[in-house]
Formats: C-alpha cells, structure tokens, sequence
C-alpha cells in the first residue's frame, strides 16, 4: 500500500513541478512520477542539509519541499537540455 502512496505521490509532486517549469506538455504521467519522485528525495535531502527538515511524513511542509526539489530537478534539466 505504502507504494501506490508514493507513486500517487511523486506523480501529484511532478505534475505540480513540471507545471511550474512549464515542461507539462512534454510530460507524461511515467515522467511525472519518476522526477517527481527524485525530486522529493533531492529536496529532502537538500531541506535536510540546510535544517529546514525532511519528507519522512506526509505534510504541507513536506509537499512544499518535495515541490522545490522537483522544481530545482526540472530547472536543471531545462538548463541542460537548453530550454527556457
């Protein structure tokens, strides 16, 4: 159960992110899973880094970090990739 809960997750998290960055028509759900999924581990660990805590539960403040990481994922890529 606690695997659909994350898969349900990092698929609302990189929705979200990648509607940010404006990559959502580039993006299908598999995508949005999986960045959104490595940008919450990223920003947790970064929000860790820093002390601003971590997502090892679910909360608003959780989501917000789990949002920036995939937005920093997502900015990094466009930067690479040499989209604005």
């Amino acid at each position: 159960m606690i695997l659909v809960i994350w898969i349900v997750f990092g698929g609302i998290v990189g929705w979200i992110a990648s509607m940010i960055t404006h990559n959502n028509k580039g993006m299908g759900i598999i995508s949005n899973i999986i960045v959104g999924l490595i940008g919450s581990a990223l920003g947790g660990w970064i929000a860790s880094l820093i002390g601003w805590g971590t997502i090892n539960k679910f909360s608003i403040g959780g989501m917000i970090i789990a949002i920036l990481g995939t937005v920093l994922l997502l900015s990094v890529f466009n930067l690479i990739r040499g989209k604005r």
